[in-house]
């Protein structure tokens, strides 16, 4: 299990709320500023005027005509030589980043049916993306934006074949045109078809799904399927990557890349795992959303408490999942833990971004619509029994019906972390019950957990576990060994925000 659930006692400093996820910029562009020449113009401004001034010999002399033909075509391309105007560049970002954002995953997974090469398919995308950016800020962008990224990418993806080997089967089957429509293989819509969709409306599940699969495939490395996830389904660059999780570019770039030379070394089909296989693959799917998301909350290091925009991407793909899997409770137990958790984000920082307790948060900045959403899809993944994630969605239900912490229902919540504990053992798992047990039925018998804890050894280098007995031996009387205990955790604290919350503590006790 991975390290989403904190301890309330410290994490009442780091366990907090978001508001909804942003919506989506509306996909859109400036139009160009000026009206391309016709090219139809230029050899009828060069013969016209011959014709009028020499009816008589208007073929013979057209070489003295030369000269006019030669200037006034070249004046008149001078318009298509320059440079697109800033606003018309910018546009056309803006719109090639909504359009990314919101279709990458459906535009990478149809390449990746049609042509049966997972890296060649995220390849082409990116190239198709490239040419987006120059050929939308000075034409504008096309009144179908994704029908002309997947007929620009599959153009490349032919070349690359074309290069590969002239004539084979698999380049015959994409030149090729399909009989019910060229939209379908990702091709310009055709004239009268404008409602027709750039692929199948029938496999969009199954593509999703299959790059969902392949991106977090047991082969790779815990840290190259989160890399790689986000590339391809989440659509983010490398570079939003880096930056979220603080590592630098080439490396985010190198992983992405180990991890499609991996896949085709590996030869991992692009299909969704037979259904006996998909129950236990679906694990490491929703381990790498979990990951994400858990960065998002509370991040590992650095100068921010919350990272929302990648706790948020990790909701976006939750409910992608959920969408495309609606029978699975498990997928609906973990978006209930993302949506409930971050409904906390609003209160969780105060306004110099330090970080803010559970019991000092002020729950009317808790944003009720996420609770909601969230409360609903818990509902949904208890109908068949809570896994793992769903009884971690039950626990922070349990925070999001309280009005405050007094009067949460922290037996229900000892009982809750048992279940977990039981189905997902862990050491975080048992350090969060000490803080229930502390709350529910007082901090001696919460210490003695803790204490077997140290005594095992099962947290070593964490920082959790010493602020966490700090914080019991506080409100039993030992300040000099609560001190000492925080002071600790403040030392191998890698998060800013978090380290500045446990040398205050220390700091108050003298």
């Amino acid at each position: 299990m991975a390290r989403a659930d904190r301890p309330a006692l410290m994490v009442a400093a780091t366990d907090g709320p978001p508001s909804a996820e942003p919506a989506p910029r509306a996909v859109g562009a400036q139009p160009p500023t000026g009206q391309k020449p016709p090219v139809a113009q230029e050899p009828a401004a060069a013969q016209e005027p011959a014709a009028a001034q020499e009816p008589a010999a208007a073929q013979e002399p057209a070489a003295a005509q030369e000269p006019p033909v030669a200037q006034e075509p070249a004046e008149e391309r001078k318009p298509q030589a320059a440079e697109p105007e800033p606003r018309a560049v910018e546009a056309a970002r803006r719109a090639v980043e909504a359009v990314w954002r919101i279709e990458s995953a459906r535009i990478v997974g149809a390449l990746a049916r049609y042509t049966g090469d997972f890296a060649l398919a995220e390849d082409v995308a990116q190239e198709a993306v490239a040419e987006a950016l120059v050929s939308w800020a000075r034409e504008g962008a096309p009144d179908n934006p994704v029908g002309w990224l997947l007929a620009t990418a599959r153009r490349r993806a032919i070349d690359s074949f074309r290069r590969r080997s002239a004539r084979d089967d698999r380049y015959a089957a994409l030149a090729g045109q399909l009989t019910e429509g060229e939209a379908a293989t990702g091709a310009v819509t055709p004239a009268g078809h404008a409602d027709e969709l750039p692929w199948d409306p029938d496999r969009i599940d199954d593509d999703i799904l299959a790059l969902m699969f392949v991106a977090c495939h047991p082969v790779l490395a815990p840290e190259a399927r989160v890399a790689l996830t986000l590339r391809t389904v989440g659509g983010l660059s490398s570079e939003e990557i880096a930056r979220a999780f603080l590592v630098p570019v080439p490396t985010v770039q190198a992983r992405i890349t180990r991890a499609k030379k991996t896949i085709a070394a590996a030869k991992v089909p692009f299909e969704v795992p037979p259904a006996q296989e998909r129950r236990e693959r679906l694990g490491g799917v929703l381990s790498v959303l979990y990951v994400i998301f858990t960065e998002g909350a509370t991040a590992t290091a650095g100068d921010d408490l919350l990272r929302p925009d990648l706790a948020y991407e990790a909701i976006r793909l939750a409910r992608m999942l959920a969408a495309v899997l609606p029978g699975e409770p498990e997928v609906y137990g973990l978006l209930a833990l993302f949506e409930l958790t971050a409904a906390r984000f609003p209160a969780r920082t105060g306004p110099d971004g330090e970080a803010v307790l559970l019991e000092h948060q002020d729950r009317r900045l808790w944003d009720r619509s996420a609770i909601r959403r969230g409360l609903a899809a818990f509902g949904t993944a208890a109908k068949t029994g809570l896994g793992p994630y769903g009884l971690q969605a039950g626990i922070a239900a349990c925070h999001a019906r309280a009005a405050s912490v007094g009067e949460t229902d922290w037996d229900h919540i000892v009982l809750l972390y048992e279940a977990l504990g039981r189905i997902a053992p862990s050491p975080v798992v048992e350090l969060n019950r000490a803080v229930a047990v502390a709350m529910a039925s007082g901090p001696q018998l919460a210490l003695e957990i803790v204490d077997e804890l140290v005594a095992t050894d099962r947290l070593p280098g964490s920082h959790l576990l010493p602020g966490v007995r700090g914080e019991l031996l506080i409100r039993l009387g030992r300040i000099a060994e609560a001190r000492n205990e925080l002071e600790l955790a403040a030392r191998l604290c890698r998060n800013v925000r978090e380290r500045a919350v446990l040398l205050r503590k220390a700091e108050a006790l003298g």
